[in-house]
């Protein structure tokens, strides 16, 4: 698509109001924060399923870059002085150069550094034109941005899509770790993920942690970057407090 049809999509009528909430994710190997995540939500409140209900073919682009300028615009206005998680829509990018135009200007305009931005694409959004989708990471690594899968897992193409995207890092998907100090598989399905990416040279980042149990022994299987409920819960237009003492044994 060129220039000025990514132009004309912002012209699409209003969607769903939306906010953000943040979430942060930890590295316990450095006991920092390492970044925060932006989650969409509705100004009352609505969670992301119902902000999303709200989409479809004709206004995806512009809620994609809508997300994008509202996730930088309150980063900077909250101080935020790590790398900033934002969730897009490989689906709504047409022609990447063109399109990422709007997230360029909304950094320059607060001053937010781009290679502190990495955009993270879900594995549960079947992906069309995978060959699309690797051309948007090759445009985005051009002007610093990394890249996520994120709920890695537990969509449509795994490993393949892995082997096909290669991103900077891969986020294990919730369902993999709940109550894995109880499920053999999980734990032997992890330490897979955990080596492939030792191989391939990409971060892991292990979500939806909310016990010390499950940390306990995601630790052992070397992840060190986490990311739930068991260190704070997405807080909307402001950033969650964190105390490390909840994993002191794992430190």
């Amino acid at each position: 698509m060129s220039e000025n049809t990514c132009g004309a999509c912002r012209q699409n009528k209003p969607l769903f109001p939306l906010t953000m909430a943040f979430q942060p994710v930890v590295d316990l190997e450095s006991g920092r924060i390492d970044a925060y995540e932006a989650l969409v939500r509705g100004l009352a409140g609505e969670g992301a399923a119902e902000v999303m209900g709200a989409i479809t073919a004709d206004n995806r682009y512009q809620f994609d870059q809508a997300c994008r300028v509202k996730a930088i615009n309150l980063a900077k206005t909250l101080g935020i002085d790590r790398q900033l998680n934002i969730n897009f829509m490989p689906n709504a990018v047409y022609e990447p150069a063109a399109c990422i135009k709007t997230t360029l200007e909304a950094a320059q305009r607060v001053g937010f550094s781009l290679n502190r931005i990495m955009f993270e694409f879900t594995e549960d959004e079947r992906m069309t034109d995978v060959a699309h989708v690797k051309h948007i990471i090759s445009e985005y690594r051009k002007f610093g941005f990394m890249t996520a899968i994120d709920d890695f897992g537990a969509g449509y193409a795994g490993l393949n899509l892995l082997s096909n995207l290669r991103p900077d890092l891969i986020k294990i998907d919730m369902q993999l770790i709940r109550d894995i100090q109880n499920n053999k598989a999980k734990q032997a399905i992890v330490a897979g993920i955990v080596s492939i990416a030792r191989e391939m040279d990409l971060m892991v980042l292990a979500e939806g942690i909310e016990s010390a149990d499950e940390l306990r022994v995601l630790r052992a299987a070397g992840i060190n970057l986490f990311q739930g409920f068991y260190f704070a819960k997405p807080l909307i237009d402001q950033l969650p407090f964190i105390s490390f003492e909840a994993a002191p044994h794992v430190r």
